[in-house]
């Protein structure tokens, strides 16, 4: 019998030695918490900016005295739909984030926010933009969709973005997560 309530304690204890390890491996630390709700976002930061329409449009570029930099006329494009692969595995690692407390919670809306606003305007204005760079389209043309695409979503993204990193900003300086800000 006493080796039975030995058995059973022990049994006991393991199974609470589990169920807490395996809770602690669901959490994220603060700094992957971070690094994926908030530092994550700097792949769009230049969003319904003249420098992002400037880098598409920069993939098209050829050199005539530099042969390796002769184009196959949809770089501008196969560019753009790699980062917009990267910002849907992105938008799914938030998605996925495990938010304790009320902060993580308004950190992983945010972040995952931004992302909706941004991957749809990506897939669509975007990508007409740089198939129009990859075909050498009117600049007429180019800077139309750009100056659209800054009217309709560039306040509402910087509105939003600036929320986030306000509040990326809080929790990395209460986790003691060092950033640098661009400053």
């Amino acid at each position: 019998m006493n080796k039975l309530q030995a058995l059973s304690q022990k049994s006991r204890f393991a199974i609470l030695i589990i169920t807490t390890l395996f809770f602690s491996a669901c959490s994220e630390t603060p700094e992957r918490f971070f690094d994926i709700a908030i530092l994550n976002t700097n792949m769009i930061n230049d969003f319904a900016s003249a420098d992002l329409a400037r880098h598409i449009n920069d993939e098209t570029k050829e050199f005539p005295d530099i042969p390796s930099s002769k184009k196959k006329g949809d770089e501008a494009a196969v560019s753009l739909n790699n980062k917009i692969l990267y910002l849907e595995q992105s938008l799914d690692k938030v998605k996925k984030l495990s938010a304790s407390g009320e902060e993580e919670k308004e950190i992983k809306a945010l972040s995952q926010q931004l992302y909706e606003l941004v991957i749809p305007v990506y897939k669509n204005e975007y990508l007409a933009y740089a198939k129009l760079c990859d075909s050498k389209g009117s600049q007429t043309a180019k800077d139309e969709i750009i100056k659209n695409i800054d009217e309709k979503y560039g306040a509402r993204f910087e509105q939003h973005f600036n929320a986030l990193m306000e509040k990326g900003k809080v929790y990395a300086q209460k986790h003691n997560i060092q950033v640098n800000w661009g400053q």
